[in-house]
């Protein structure tokens, strides 16, 4: 019994709740542009109750499209060399199970987010449970058209970053933010594809994504590097009408952050599929933290 438990709770991929902290960069953006005015102690504590239950929210929606991916990518994951042992591809748990599971979660983390937040909150959570169902679930099932694939997975990072930014009550964010949001979404989606139209055989990615038989490895790296080049160019206008121009000297430094990414795209399969295990690398968490406080000091030097 407590292995078939085990089993369902692989399936929500709980493990990957650290993508739902993609909803700070929303919350700190909202707060710099949007100071709240007479700011106290108790005023602090508010918005610290109301970032973690937004976290939770935004962790449970993503854990219900989880489950949208579990189901409708069973058929495809079959082909893939360590996807083909998740138990539902093996017949280890049950659809209608999982299928009742995502129906609690959505429904509780959209009643919830009603009950605490704004309706253009609930709004933004409710874009991300669509986002996660015309992605996975036919007849549209974006992943299976190339270029649509990971432009629109990519849409869920700046929906999170949506999430984040109404937890305070803030008008709409500037749009070159947004777009340098998901451009660099893109650009990780992309890699992903990278890794595995270089290491997975002809016959395993073909089998897995069907937008993989219409790219060539050529083909993903352009796209990986014309995003790259939207996040940097929508980055710097942004920062630029903000008259922050300190941050425009970051820029080559973030660049040499995703070269570092282009290049494990194209040597490691795991590292690009799991953007967040880069972490683990002893070389890429120095260099976040470096580029994190870089950021910080420019701000307050600004």
């Amino acid at each position: 019994m407590r292995a078939k438990y085990n089993r369902y709770l692989s399936a929500l991929r709980l493990d990957r709740w650290p993508r739902s902290l993609a909803i700070l960069p929303g919350f700190v953006a909202a707060l710099v542009l949007y100071p709240p005015h007479g700011e106290t102690a108790a005023t602090a504590f508010q918005l610290g109750v109301r970032l973690v239950v937004a976290f939770l929210l935004t962790w449970l929606i993503s854990t219900a499209n989880y489950i949208v991916n579990e189901i409708a990518d069973a058929p495809f994951d079959a082909f893939h060399p360590s996807k083909k042992n998740r138990p539902l591809v093996t017949g280890e748990i049950s659809r209608g199970i999982l299928l009742a599971a995502y129906l609690l979660m959505a429904a509780g983390a959209l009643a919830l987010g009603a009950w605490w937040f704004s309706a253009r909150f609930v709004l933004s959570l409710a874009a991300l449970l669509v986002a996660g169902l015309v992605y996975n679930v036919p007849p549209v099932r974006f992943k299976d058209i190339p270029i649509l694939d990971s432009t629109v997975e990519s849409a869920n990072n700046p929906i999170r970053f949506l999430i984040g930014w109404y937890i305070l009550p803030v008008p709409f964010p500037p749009a070159c933010l947004l777009i340098s949001w998901w451009a660099f979404g893109n650009f990780l989606m992309v890699g992903k594809r990278v890794a595995e139209k270089k290491f997975l055989t002809a016959a395993e990615s073909a089998g897995y994504r069907l937008s993989l038989k219409r790219y060539s490895l050529g083909m993903l790296v352009a796209f990986m590097v014309f995003s790259a080049l939207v996040f940097l160019a929508t980055f710097a206008l942004f920062v630029w009408n903000q008259g922050w121009m300190l941050f425009l000297y970051i820029l080559p430094l973030i660049l040499v952050y995703l070269i570092m990414f282009m290049r494990k795209s194209l040597q490691d399969r795991e590292g690009a599929e799991e953007p967040e295990r880069l972490l683990k690398n002893p070389y890429f968490a120095i260099y976040t933290l470096f580029l994190i406080l870089v950021f910080l000091t420019a701000y307050l030097l600004r």
